[in-house]
């Protein structure tokens, strides 16, 4: 790996990490009291699962990044498939304050519907160029339809 390769990976770590710790200050706050308080579904795993999940699925997403700005030529394609997985950064840093900080259970849901569609329309982008890439944001869309089933549970049980 050269060294441009390398700050570039690092580069996507920091950004897609950065994403998660903002999303955790308005999280963490919120998990004992108000989320404590709320009914939430069957299925929601205990508090301590979703930090370790969001920490290896943000490690994929930005691999997942840096393929597509590293080993993929530029060209239109690119350009589409890095500029979806943008739009799914932003709906996905959106969430947590939405949720979390304004305790705004329905609009959270509304964000996490966009984020889920935003994130597949990322992974047909990123397929036609790099099929790894795409692949690596498979377990994040899962773990995003899982937790829109429960946000979704969120609303109708609050």
């Amino acid at each position: 790996m050269t060294l441009k390769s390398a700050s570039r990976l690092l580069a996507c770590l920091a950004l897609c990490l950065a994403v998660g710790v903002v999303g955790s200050i308005f999280t963490a706050p919120e998990i004992p009291g108000w989320y404590a308080g709320l009914t939430k579904p069957s299925w929601t795993p205990p508090p301590f699962v979703f930090p370790i999940a969001w920490t290896v699925l943000y490690v994929l997403m930005a691999t997942a990044l840096w393929r597509l700005w590293d080993r993929v030529a530029p060209s239109r394609a690119r350009q589409i498939a890095i500029g979806w997985f943008f739009v799914q950064l932003v709906l996905n840093s959106a969430w947590s304050p939405v949720f979390f900080g304004w305790h705004g259970t329905r609009a959270a849901l509304a964000v996490i519907v966009a984020l889920l569609i935003a994130i597949i329309v990322t992974i047909l982008a990123s397929r036609r160029i790099d099929g790894v890439a795409a692949a690596l944001l498979l377990p994040y869309l899962a773990w995003v339809a899982y937790a829109t089933t429960i946000n979704a549970g969120v609303v109708v049980l609050n």
